[in-house]
């Protein structure tokens, strides 16, 4: 008789939990932690590739400290600057996140427009396969920013929704922030350079 209650009321704590949307707010919260993860471990692949990147620049182009320098510095930022899945629901800590990745596409964006202007350099083996390396993991930056935009807002609109938005209130399931396309466009819009004071060569666009 015991068993009997115990199970009907597990089965009741299931389909009260069920009907509450408890259940898909777990589901949709780990594919947005699993999205952010892979988020980070693109954008890690990024800053890993740095300081080859730099040495090799280095190598040729010793005399543009500025650029390298921002270049070193935007990394160091990007470290310093940590989101973790239980920060994705505080909208200025992703701000300041975004920023700070945002500059270190510029400083790189930069860098690679002065390697334009050494033809030593850009015939340089390990140059061009650090290049490629860095193209290859934007466009896998580019993959896990969609996939993560689309986790969070299935979660936005879930916990949003009745009866979800109750469940979501109780147990304090906050809306995640998400990446602004237009603030970040802005920051990491790479800069106009000016080789030698002739007409200004715009940066490649990433």
């Amino acid at each position: 008789m015991k068993r009997l209650l115990a199970s009907l009321f597990a089965l009741a704590c299931a389909a009260l939990l069920s009907g509450c949307g408890y259940n898909a707010i777990q589901a949709a919260d780990e594919q947005v932690n699993a999205a952010w993860s892979e988020v980070l471990n693109q954008y890690q692949r990024r800053a890993d590739l740095v300081p080859n990147l730099v040495n090799t620049v280095k190598g040729y182009a010793s005399h543009e400290s500025e650029v390298l320098t921002r270049v070193t510095e935007a990394r160091s930022r990007v470290g310093s600057v940590t989101l973790t899945a239980d920060q994705l629901d505080d909208p200025q800590q992703m701000q300041r996140f975004q920023q700070a990745q945002g500059e270190l596409s510029s400083a790189l964006s930069r860098l690679l427009v002065v390697a334009e202007n050494y033809p030593q350099l850009k015939a340089d083996g390990l140059f061009r396969d650090l290049q490629a390396q860095l193209e290859g993991t934007e466009n896998r930056i580019a993959v896990a920013r969609n996939r993560y935009v689309q986790a969070v807002q299935q979660y936005n609109v879930l916990v949003r929704q009745f009866p979800a938005v109750i469940t979501a209130k109780v147990l304090g399931y906050a809306p995640k922030a998400n990446f602004s396309v237009e603030n970040e466009a802005a920051i990491s819009r790479p800069p106009t350079v000016d080789f030698g004071g002739g007409t200004p060569q715009p940066a490649r666009p990433q």
